[in-house]
């Protein structure tokens, strides 16, 4: 079965940078589409990022210009480049995975930007 284990949360200050990543077992990683989702205390689970089987690319608005999604095939990896983090950015991180007959959460990773 699929195992998505996140890594790279933690504090940072306000205009700091991080990078989270999400390494994927059980599964032909490069051939499935990725992505990054973010929940904040009392907020609906919004969609960060995402990257296709084919390396293309999408953001939230929010974060556009800010963030960079990429994705390490020979690594079964996925990364997500955070720069000029804002305290709205605060929230706990979820990598997914759509598979052909299902999806896949990461546990997450907490994120705090502190102003």
């Amino acid at each position: 079965q699929v195992q998505l284990v996140e890594s790279g949360g933690g504090l940072v200050q306000a205009g700091g940078s991080l990078r989270l990543s999400c390494a994927a077992s059980g599964s032909t990683f490069s051939v499935f589409d990725m992505g990054w989702y973010r929940e904040a205390p009392g907020k609906q689970r919004e969609l960060v990022a995402a990257i296709s089987s084919g390396g293309s690319t999408n953001y939230a608005d929010s974060v556009k210009d800010r963030f960079s999604i990429s994705r390490d095939n020979a690594k079964n990896t996925v990364y997500l480049q955070m720069n000029s983090l804002k305290p709205e950015d605060t929230a706990v991180y979820y990598c997914k995975m759509w598979t052909r007959l299902r999806f896949y959460w990461g546990q997450g990773t907490q994120v705090t930007v502190s102003s």
